[in-house]
């Protein structure tokens, strides 16, 4: 299906406003209209449920007022604000792209797409949520909760479906004049459905089981991270003792976040650039 009917569409419309009318949820991100505090909500939602947001959207904000203030800062103090939201890439992408918005656009964010995928850790969908959020420009995208609400809808009895098959539907459904509420009641009904069905989303040819955190490579990073933060630097040795886990695979993560830029290495010490 590449197109909904106008019956089908007005229909459909109609039930996702309603809901949105009786249930639309509340956060400080919201019905805002300035760009860099939008900005900041949607890569700290990637990937990060919103409750664990909530707190350290306020915090960073509190910290960081602008994107001068932010690229002012070190990456260590970024990084001291970003602890518990995991994926502190995104910590030190948010740094440079505030240092290239201040360095290049006047410490604005574009109105473009284009321009904002071209910022670190920007992919298409989160430019075009920062558009539609902060502009209120009816770009089109795609993240967990809206694929759920139109697979429920128009691809029931489907497996496998790709994206691409679901981004015309999007398109087509947006509301031009009031995209950004739109995008906010889509994903709330997916929320909603999320609640109420199990894997909602399991028909997406995208859907995949989280991996175990406990444990994982990714554990391990963020609590490299979290010592940094805290001790300032330390040697590979204190490390070990740390973190406990065998020499040849806290090395193999030590060279990655190195090779990512997160941290450096000087003589024996270990630190965040």
């Amino acid at each position: 299906m590449n197109i909904i009917n106008s019956k089908e569409l007005r229909i459909f419309q109609a039930t996702i406003w309603d809901y949105y009318e009786s249930h639309g949820r509340e956060f400080a991100w919201r019905n805002i209209d300035d760009p860099y505090k939008v900005l900041i909500s949607e890569v700290m939602l990637q990937q990060t449920q919103t409750k664990r947001v909530i707190e350290k959207y306020e915090q960073f904000l509190a910290e960081f007022r602008s994107f001068e203030t932010l690229a002012q800062a070190t990456l260590r103090d970024v990084l001291s604000i970003w602890q518990g939201l995991g994926y502190n890439r995104r910590g030190k992408f948010l740094h440079k792209l505030a240092q290239i918005i201040v360095a290049e656009y006047d410490g604005k964010v574009p109105n473009d797409p284009s321009l904002l995928e071209k910022l670190p850790g920007i992919g298409p969908a989160t430019a075009a949520s920062i558009c539609a959020f902060a502009f209120n420009n009816p770009t089109v995208f795609i993240e967990t909760n809206i694929r759920a609400v139109f697979l429920h809808f128009f691809f029931a009895e489907k497996e496998g479906v790709h994206d691409k098959e679901i981004l015309p539907l999007v398109e087509q459904a947006v509301d031009i004049n009031n995209s950004r509420e739109w995008y906010y009641a889509l994903m709330d009904y997916g929320v909603m459905l999320k609640q109420a069905i199990p894997n909602p989303s399991r028909a997406s040819k995208h859907h995949s089981k989280q991996s175990k955190f406990v444990g994982s490579d990714r554990q391990i990073r963020g609590r490299i991270i979290k010592i940094l933060v805290e001790k300032e630097h330390v040697s590979f040795d204190l490390l070990m003792l740390d973190i406990k886990c065998d020499s040849s695979r806290l090395k193999i993560i030590v060279e990655q976040l190195l090779l990512e830029g997160l941290i450096s290495q000087h003589r024996e010490k270990i630190l965040i650039v």
